[in-house]
Protein backbone atom coordinates (compact mmCIF):
# COMPACT_ATOMS: atom_id res chain seq x y z
CA UNK A 1 0.00 0.00 0.00
CA UNK A 2 1.41 3.65 -0.81
CA UNK A 3 1.19 6.81 0.72
CA UNK A 4 -1.42 7.86 -1.75
CA UNK A 5 -3.67 4.98 -1.54
CA UNK A 6 -3.46 5.01 2.15
CA UNK A 7 -4.96 8.59 1.28
CA UNK A 8 -7.92 8.77 -0.93
CA UNK A 9 -8.02 12.45 -1.93
CA UNK A 10 -4.63 13.07 -3.07
CA UNK A 11 -5.32 12.93 -6.74
CA UNK A 12 -8.32 16.59 -5.58
CA UNK A 13 -4.85 18.38 -4.48
CA UNK A 14 -3.04 18.67 -7.24
CA UNK A 15 -5.09 20.20 -10.62
CA UNK A 16 -3.28 18.98 -14.36
CA UNK A 17 -1.16 19.73 -16.03
CA UNK A 18 1.17 20.79 -13.12
CA UNK A 19 4.85 21.18 -12.53
CA UNK A 20 5.70 18.74 -10.07
CA UNK A 21 8.71 18.07 -8.10
CA UNK A 22 10.36 14.70 -7.33
CA UNK A 23 13.44 14.22 -4.71
CA UNK A 24 15.33 10.98 -4.05
CA UNK A 25 18.07 10.56 -1.62
CA UNK A 26 20.67 8.12 -2.04
CA UNK A 27 24.42 6.94 -2.47
CA UNK A 28 26.71 9.40 -3.97
CA UNK A 29 27.19 7.89 -6.68
CA UNK A 30 26.67 8.10 -11.17
CA UNK A 31 24.85 4.99 -10.64
CA UNK A 32 22.39 6.52 -8.68
CA UNK A 33 22.03 9.26 -10.47
CA UNK A 34 21.26 7.63 -14.14
CA UNK A 35 18.65 5.58 -12.61
CA UNK A 36 16.59 8.27 -10.94
CA UNK A 37 17.19 10.15 -14.42
CA UNK A 38 16.00 7.39 -16.28
CA UNK A 39 13.22 6.36 -13.73
CA UNK A 40 11.75 9.86 -14.26
CA UNK A 41 12.50 9.42 -18.09
CA UNK A 42 10.95 6.42 -18.70
CA UNK A 43 7.52 8.14 -17.92
CA UNK A 44 8.05 10.94 -19.59
CA UNK A 45 10.20 13.49 -21.55
CA UNK A 46 13.30 14.66 -19.12
CA UNK A 47 14.79 18.54 -19.56
CA UNK A 48 18.24 17.62 -17.57
CA UNK A 49 18.24 21.45 -17.24
CA UNK A 50 15.06 20.85 -14.49
CA UNK A 51 17.51 18.26 -12.90
CA UNK A 52 19.77 19.22 -10.01
CA UNK A 53 22.00 16.74 -7.49
CA UNK A 54 23.02 18.30 -4.17
CA UNK A 55 25.42 16.04 -1.92
CA UNK A 56 24.93 15.72 1.28
CA UNK A 57 27.08 17.88 3.98
CA UNK A 58 29.84 14.54 4.58
CA UNK A 59 29.47 13.42 0.65
CA UNK A 60 28.04 10.29 1.14
CA UNK A 61 24.80 10.71 -0.47
CA UNK A 62 22.56 13.31 -3.02
CA UNK A 63 19.75 14.43 -3.13
CA UNK A 64 18.24 13.94 -6.61
CA UNK A 65 15.81 16.89 -7.60
CA UNK A 66 13.61 16.70 -10.76
CA UNK A 67 11.16 18.69 -11.66
CA UNK A 68 8.95 17.79 -14.23
CA UNK A 69 5.21 19.09 -16.06
CA UNK A 70 3.30 16.18 -15.11
CA UNK A 71 -0.44 15.79 -17.30
CA UNK A 72 -2.18 13.68 -15.08
CA UNK A 73 -2.21 11.36 -11.56
CA UNK A 74 -1.06 8.37 -13.82
CA UNK A 75 2.10 9.39 -14.30
CA UNK A 76 3.01 11.03 -10.69
CA UNK A 77 2.23 7.53 -9.43
CA UNK A 78 4.20 5.77 -12.22
CA UNK A 79 6.96 7.86 -11.77
CA UNK A 80 6.90 7.17 -7.43
CA UNK A 81 6.61 3.53 -8.20
CA UNK A 82 9.54 3.68 -11.06
CA UNK A 83 11.67 5.56 -8.69
CA UNK A 84 11.15 3.38 -5.66
CA UNK A 85 13.17 0.85 -7.96
CA UNK A 86 16.36 2.85 -8.14
CA UNK A 87 19.00 0.36 -6.30
CA UNK A 88 19.86 2.36 -3.21
CA UNK A 89 17.29 5.04 -2.61
CA UNK A 90 17.16 5.61 0.67
CA UNK A 91 14.15 8.37 1.05
CA UNK A 92 12.07 9.63 -1.70
CA UNK A 93 9.50 13.02 -1.88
Amino acid sequence: MTDMDRYPNTEELLEFPCDYMFKAFGPNNSCFEKDVREAVASVIPLDLDKMRIRPSSKGSYVCVSVLVRLRSFEQLKTIYNRLREVEGLKFLL
